[in-house]
This record gives structure tokens, sequence and C-alpha cells, in this order.
């Protein structure tokens, strides 16, 4: 590939190359020579199976923002697990472009997990409540 770099009175023709990307995945049950120890070893961020969530509703984020619990810092959060909601309930804020955009839950039911953190950001889609619905 070349690369030509113009900038007034001077151009410059740069040659380059690029290495072909590659990525080789290794799971762990396609190596059964070694041992389960080692196995785990090669996927560092392994966590132990989660509970079946299939029967929960997901309440995910509309937008790319950034997800507080409360209105504001030294206030209560709007939600906590074991919290009762309806479909009305305000259960945080995503901050896009500095607009805060309330969120609600949009099922009647009971908060079962928060699965991100406070002032964290957070991607269009990205679940961020479990529900028990009613």
């Amino acid at each position: 590939m070349r690369l030509a770099i113009r900038k007034p009175g001077r151009t410059e023709i740069v040659n380059v190359q690029t290495a072909p990307a590659s990525h080789t995945y290794l799971p762990a049950a396609a190596t059964p020579s070694l041992p389960p120890a080692a196995q785990g070893a090669l996927v560092p961020d392994a966590k132990p199976a989660a509970a079946d969530t299939s029967h929960l509703h997901r309440i995910v984020s509309p937008m790319v923002g950034t997800f507080y619990r409360a209105p504001s810092p030294d206030a209560a959060d709007f939600v906590n697990v074991g919290d009762k909601v309806t479909d009305k309930t305000v259960v945080c804020i995503l901050e896009a472009m500095k607009l805060m955009n309330p969120l609600e839950a949009e099922v009647k039911g009971e908060i079962v997990e928060i699965l991100v953190e406070n002032g964290q950001l957070v991607e269009f889609g990205q679940p961020l409540f479990l529900v028990k619905p009613e």
C-alpha cells in the first residue's frame, strides 16, 4: 500500500506494509490434553455458569450515554434490588450530549439485578436491569 502525505510545498510518498490480522481463539473444551486447571487458565475472565435469566425481563439502554442511578449525587437511588416497579417507574437517568433522559421500567414487577455501575458508560441495547415480571 502506498500513502501520500501532502503539505503545502511538500509531498511525501510512504510505502506501508501491513501484516494481515489473524486471531486464533482456543476454547478450553478444544484442548483435551491439558488438565482442567490449565484449561481454565486459557480463559482468564471465565466466570461460573450464570443462573437462568430467560424468564426475566431486561431493561436495556435505548441510547449510548452515561448511566446514573439517582437524579443527583446526594439523592437516593431511583430503584434498588427488591424494589417493586410499574411500567411508569423511572429506574435511572441516561445522560447523552448533556441531556438527562429518564428511563422507565416499561414492565410491572420486581428489580432482581442491576447490571451496571453508577456513572458507567453504556451502549445502545446494553442490558441495565433484570426485572421479574408480575
